[in-house]
């Protein structure tokens, strides 16, 4: 199959709807003990059956193509923003975030690294013993 050919068999093959269940058996279901007469059950099948697949038909005929084209809109802009606004963004923080760490991080040298001696040559000469 050529690389911009459709495939009109499998038309989910990344199963991205796999949760749309729309068959007779996945929505209507008779526990045991409880039984419509066959006539019934099978004439609700083909109505279930014929009802959704004209309504959905008649729903993708006119509004299929106009859905289609938002979507690809939406997508389009979607990629646009992240690759000329979000990604330049996240990446010119990371450089402010990387002058910021170093900033940081000699500010709680310079002011917790004495403490932190202090309190170390303080305790340094505790020995526990069991009595």
């Amino acid at each position: 199959m050529d690389p911009g050919e459709i495939d009109m068999q499998n038309r989910d093959p990344s199963s991205i709807n796999a949760h749309v269940q729309v068959g007779f058996e996945d929505v209507i279901a008779e526990p045991d003990g409880v039984h419509s007469p066959q006539c019934v059950w099978k004439l609700a099948h083909k109505c279930f059956t014929c009802s959704r697949d004209i309504s959905y038909t008649l729903l993708a005929l006119c509004y299929g193509v106009p859905y289609a084209f938002f979507w690809g809109c939406e997508f389009a802009y979607l990629s646009f923003l992240h690759i000329w606004v979000i990604t330049p963004c996240i990446s010119m923080y990371m450089i402010w975030l990387k002058s910021i760490k170093i900033i940081y991080g000699a500010c709680v040298r310079t002011c917790c690294d004495p403490c932190f001696e202090a309190c170390g040559r303080c305790f340094s000469d505790i020995r526990v013993t069991n009595a």
